[in-house]
């Protein structure tokens, strides 16, 4: 993770940025309870909160006061942040591809996603979803 945050292909965001980005991508309608996307990123809640803030200044997202509970936020993908997401993932799969695309067989990789996305739903109580 190191070595990926250190060479993360983008000056725009950094990968804990891209991370939330992300995982905001793949949610409907591109919003999340704040509570819940500290449960699916590796920082702590109040780095995660100040991330966000930052995001927001920017313009990349969006923050709302959950209407169910007042004291709740809900974070929205905003069009400008998932443009950026959608440039900065391309890069970011070909240097990921680049650091173990020639170490591993065809065969290898889809072994890996399978055992990656298995412990994923072990982790999470989430099924996987086949491709991701």
């Amino acid at each position: 993770m190191r070595s990926l945050a250190a060479n993360f292909p983008s000056k725009e965001i950094s990968l804990n940025e891209y991370d939330v980005m992300f995982n905001l991508s793949r949610q409907p309608d591109r919003r999340i309870r704040l509570r819940e996307l500290n449960q699916h990123v590796l920082l702590t809640q109040p780095s995660v909160s100040r991330l966000v803030d930052r995001l927001v200044f920017r313009g990349y997202l969006h923050k709302h006061t959950d209407p169910t509970d007042g004291r709740g936020a809900i974070i929205e993908l905003t069009d400008a942040g998932l443009a950026l997401f959608r440039r900065v993932a391309v890069d970011h799969m070909d240097s990921i591809a680049g650091r173990i695309g020639e170490a591993l067989s065809e065969a290898e990789l889809q072994q890996l996603t399978m055992l990656c996305d298995k412990l994923r739903s072990d982790c999470s109580g989430d099924d996987p979803v086949p491709g991701d």
